[in-house]
């Protein structure tokens, strides 16, 4: 058990301490809540004799060894670390190993490591950020587009302005009333040229 921890320790010095595509974590990264639980699963497509967990922490720096699990489901715990808080379970096949913590705090937040010893290398998975907040950050809001209005058409005014055109019958229906009394007026006067001057015509 002390092995493993203290190449991991070295490693972090030397070449031989790197992740790997053979152990593959899901999700990739967790944002949840305090008090809230989460579960980290990591997918192992090489044989071991346990599996570890560790967790970067950002904020001091530095790798902790949070708990180890052998297959026959022995867990050994990291300094501080609470066996009420944190569990590992095992697929049966041990094709899979799953981290569950419970009672989630701020300090959680880092990002977490399945680990498998080989030929006295420590081999990283993919990794899974986790990130816990006292409160989610609302969704932002959707801001709606105002409908546009069409203008109404003026219907009234058109019209108005089409009686007062040039060709509107409230210009040319006077006018032909006043050439039609015209030529009523000049018929009597034209007739009675014709009978007092007959010459002239």
């Amino acid at each position: 058990m002390a092995r493993p921890w203290l190449h991991l320790c070295i490693c972090l010095q030397i070449p031989g301490f790197y992740t790997t595509l053979l152990l593959t974590q899901t999700p990739e990264h967790i944002l949840t809540q305090t008090d809230n639980k989460t579960e980290i699963l990591c997918e192992l497509r090489k044989e071991h004799t346990g599996v570890y967990w560790y967790r970067w922490s950002q904020d001091r720096q530095r790798f902790e060894f949070l708990v180890f699990s052998n297959p026959l489901g022995k867990a050994t715990y990291g300094t501080n670390m609470s066996q009420d808080r944190f569990s590992v379970a095992e697929a049966r096949s041990h094709s899979s190993s799953s981290l569950h913590i419970h009672q989630l705090r701020p300090s959680d937040s880092g990002t977490y490591y399945c680990s498998v010893s080989q030929s006295s290398q420590l081999l990283l998975g993919s990794g899974t950020r986790l990130t816990v907040v006292d409160a989610l950050p609302l969704p932002p809001k959707t801001t709606q587009t105002p409908v546009s209005r069409k203008p109404v058409p003026r219907t009234t005014k058109s019209k108005a302005v089409s009686r007062t055109g040039p060709c509107s019958p409230l210009v040319w229906v006077p006018l032909a009333a006043g050439v039609l009394l015209l030529l009523l007026g000049l018929v009597p006067a034209a007739h009675r040229l014709y009978r007092e001057y007959p010459a002239a015509f």
